[in-house]
């Protein structure tokens, strides 16, 4: 597709060390021969230009940053800083960041699909600035005109009867909420979930999130139960017409027109959940419409609609959780739930809601909002002033910058273009998603879809990061590179990102 380097090889053997080492470039980088910016030289296909220049830093110096971090900020941190080397991050612009030598990254990871509308974006930046100089907080004992001006022009994005807006500080809290509304509206008590989910890190969200790397051996499941995941490229089951998306698996599909042989497996496995690990009455379901912690999973097409009809058989609440999905993610909808031609109960969003901002939001029905009433529920922070001018403006950007139609034209051009190296590389065993939010499953082969092992993963990863790219990764088994960047990416940005990772792949071969 895309061939990176006029002059440097990938792979290098070396015969001081007797170790397999990364690319030339990696190897002169670490001996100081080569910097990030004679890298970026080196390649053919060029790191779009940015017209912004940020300032030299002048702060901290690195080892007294990772003296602090190790002493005294919790040990998670060192646990998750990604790479060999931590990346030192100072500035960030648009879908842009620096870190302290000044090297500059293109982030299609968008902080944890975040950051949504772009770093520091002067739209969403001038809103913050012009609240800040007039009320940072007050709480919902008072009436101010901000809240009551957010929630009007939230709701108006989604359909009736979703019109009753509860504001949180993160979407861990608007999925505890959720599941305590249901609770207590439908008077039942368990809550089913797909297995690979992830809907928080809260002690009662710990049990819905059906994923064990975010577990802790302490009572966290009670009434909580998952049903199989309907994935069509890892799961049992699957085709090659199942999943909403420009790019389908490679498995054989004999489903004639409007039947998916797939989709009634994965429902046969939810009824049998029902008849054997829940009460005849439940509380709720929560489904992701796209995974995205799990690994940009898709389901088949009917599955949620087929599933929603049973859980409300049997009492439950519907709820969508749009942490990752929502706010136009997907190009094709402004909800991940209209992909699925569903209407949920109760609505869950956070992360990409103010652009980076601690918020998260609770969207459900004025009948299940009077039953909630019954209680008394507060939130000191959430709603505060700042917050929802931020959210404010956000919604506004969405719009006038025509983001949602961004992710869908960008983000197709990306998947199809992915799905090419897929079929070039054994190693990449599926690519899916919707607009900007995609994942590219790594396995040892085709044949056996075996995971690729968590340290090939993270030779790729850092091959990636090298040549000027930012990624996540997922999945149960931390196996799938997760692309979820700034809503406001280009094509130049994304046939970069296509490079860099046909060269990463390409190195990774090599080294075998």
């Amino acid at each position: 597709m895309y061939n990176i380097f006029a002059r440097v090889k990938a792979p290098l053997w070396s015969r001081r060390s007797g170790h397999r080492v990364g690319s030339v470039f990696r190897l002169h980088r670490q001996s100081g021969l080569l910097s990030h910016e004679a890298v970026m030289k080196n390649l053919r296909v060029q790191m779009p230009s940015c017209n912004f220049t940020p300032e030299t830093y002048q702060g901290m110096s690195k080892e007294r940053m990772l003296e602090i971090r190790k002493m005294n900020c919790n040990g998670m941190t060192m646990k998750v800083t990604y790479y060999k080397e931590p990346l030192f991050i100072h500035r960030g612009f648009m879908q842009w960041l620096w870190d302290v030598d000044g090297s500059r990254y293109l982030d299609m990871f968008a902080g944890v699909a975040t950051v949504s509308l772009g770093h520091c974006n002067p739209k969403v930046m001038k809103a913050a600035q012009k609240q800040l100089l007039h009320l940072w907080h007050t709480s919902a004992i008072y009436v101010y005109p901000q809240i009551q001006e957010y929630a009007e022009k939230l709701v108006s994005h989604l359909p009736e009867p979703l019109k009753v807006v509860y504001l949180t500080n993160s979407g861990s809290e608007a999925n505890d909420l959720a599941l305590l509304m249901a609770r207590l509206h439908t008077g039942n008590f368990d809550a089913i979930t797909l297995r690979g989910s992830y809907h928080g890190g809260s002690p009662l969200m710990m049990g819905l999130t059906s994923n064990t790397a975010y577990k802790y051996p302490v009572p966290s499941s009670l009434g909580c139960c998952n049903t199989m995941c309907p994935d069509v490229f890892r799961g049992p089951w699957g085709g090659s017409h199942c999943r909403d998306s420009p790019v389908q698996t490679l498995r054989e599909c004999s489903c004639t027109p409007g039947q998916c042989q797939a989709n009634d497996k994965y429902i046969e496995q939810l009824k049998e959940v029902f008849a054997t690990s829940v009460p005849n009455r439940i509380a709720a379901f929560f489904g992701e419409p796209l995974q995205g912690v799990g690994g940009a999973v898709q389901y088949p097409k009917n599955f949620l609609k087929e599933a929603y009809k049973l859980v409300r058989e049997k009492g439950g609440l519907c709820i969508a959780d749009e942490v990752q999905t929502g706010f136009g993610r997907t190009g094709s909808h402004y909800w991940g739930f209209q992909t699925h031609n569903v209407l949920p109960d109760i609505v869950t969003m956070a992360k990409g809601i103010a652009n980076g901002f601690p918020m998260g939001a609770v969207v459900t029905s004025k009948e299940i909002a009077r039953t909630f009433a019954e209680g008394l529920h507060f939130n000191t922070y959430g709603g505060n002033p700042l917050a929802c001018s931020i959210a404010s403006s956000v919604l506004d950007t969405i719009k006038e910058d025509k983001l949602q139609e961004n992710c869908a034209v960008v983000g197709t051009h990306l998947l199809k273009e992915l799905a090419k190296l897929r079929d070039k590389y054994e190693i990449v065993g599926d690519v899916r998603g919707k607009g900007l939010h995609i994942g590219m499953e790594m396995v040892k082969d085709k044949a056996s879809l075996a995971p690729l092992p968590p340290g090939d993963m993270a030779e790729i990863l850092e091959d990636i990061k090298d040549m000027g790219v930012l990624i996540g990764k997922g999945g149960i088994y931390g196996q799938t590179f997760r692309i979820q960047p700034p809503m406001c990416i280009t094509k130049d940005d994304a046939n970069f990102t296509l490079a860099v990772f046909d060269q990463a792949l390409q190195n990774y071969m090599e080294r075998r």
